[in-house]
């Protein structure tokens, strides 16, 4: 199926029904009596999530989507019938934007969960609601109001604790076939992810976190170079961002100092606090040179980069590192969600 991560749709809910003017024809009563009945309420336009769904691909082909409006009042006080609802069912993580306003309307985070894009209109009042003492054979009525219309913006941003960065070729997707269920495309030469994927990294039982690949960055994504940038808004939910490093790339050190650098200019011309992020160094392919020569490359880069972020040397291929990673990406997920918790 083809990924897609944002579509503009329209939603109108339905207009309510208007009241009916009908008198009865009745003895003794003058004029038969007022018996107009009240119109139907309109219908109203629901998302609701549905985690089946990791796509809005949907919405390429159908973009209008109407609530039923409520039937008009009756004679012999019969009310009209409300029009029915309508539910889209979008995927988790979408982010819904009115167009117009550019408010966010909502951020669908769970499963189930339900939200109100458009209400439908309020029905209309019958003659029969306006009879009194003063005014037996009233010819008042009201019509239905019109439902809301809008149209919006659904933007499907990707649930994950930790999200990894790099260049094309870093290794990102064996990484992420190494340490969880996900199968991502890889393949024995230069080759780049199209779309995100999501794996579930397992510690033991009860114990596990989420981590999202998203396609390659390279220089100039910012201005619409490649594809990474149109994948970057993934990342924004993100507590941990992992940064992979091919420590066999031509020129060593130098070439792995300026990969980082490139990465995170990209991240600051993006914005929404992911250059803010914190951030792991994960220097991938050790498995190509001596286990001290690993250690050097580490050291050198730490110093060339000023940073005392974590540097862990890996292999995604065969796996070294990989289980001592996963444990201090867990063990940090679990205190920065607690701690996040509490200041709440």
């Amino acid at each position: 199926m083809k990924f897609v991560d944002e579509a503009s749709i329209k939603v109108e809910a339905g207009d309510g029904g208007n009241g009916c003017l009908s008198f009865r024809r009745e003895k003794f009563v003058p004029r038969g009596g007022p018996d107009g009945g009240d119109g139907g309420d309109g219908g109203s336009v629901y998302l609701v999530v549905d985690g089946g769904l990791n796509t809005l691909v949907d919405f390429r082909h159908k973009r209008l989507f109407r609530a039923s409006k409520g039937q008009h009042g009756m004679g012999r006080e019969c009310h009209g019938k409300g029009g029915n609802d309508l539910t889209i069912k979008v995927p988790l993580g979408t982010l819904v934007k009115d167009a117009d306003t550019d408010e966010i309307i909502g951020d669908m985070v769970a499963e189930g969960e339900t939200l109100l894009v458009a209400k439908g209109g309020w029905h209309g009042l019958g003659n029969i609601r306006f009879k009194s003492s003063t005014n037996r054979t009233p010819r008042k009525i009201t019509e239905g109001t019109p439902g809301e219309k809008r149209t919006l913006l659904l933007e499907m941003q990707v649930l994950a604790d930790v999200g990894l960065l790099g260049l094309p070729n870093a290794g990102k997707s064996t990484f992420i076939r190494s340490v969880s269920e996900a199968k991502p495309k890889v393949a024995d030469y230069p080759f780049t992810t199209l779309y995100p994927n999501l794996g579930v990294v397992k510690i033991s039982a009860g114990q596990s976190f989420v981590i999202a690949d998203i396609p390659g960055l390279i220089e100039g994504a910012a201005e619409g170079t490649g594809l990474g940038i149109q994948f970057l808004k993934h990342l924004s939910r993100t507590h941990l961002l992992l940064h992979l490093v091919d420590i066999g790339c031509e020129g060593g050190v130098d070439n792995a100092a300026n990969d980082i650098k490139i990465i995170e200019r990209e991240l600051h011309a993006f914005g929404r606090g992911l250059e803010d992020r914190p951030r792991w160094i994960l220097l991938n392919k050790i498995d190509l040179v001596l286990a001290e020569e690993a250690d050097k490359f580490s050291n050198e880069l730490k110093k060339q980069l000023e940073t005392d972020r974590p540097v862990y040397p890996i292999s995604a291929v065969t796996g070294a590192g990989c289980k001592a990673l996963a444990q201090d990406i867990y063990q940090w997920v679990e205190k920065n969600s607690q701690e996040n918790f509490n200041n709440e």
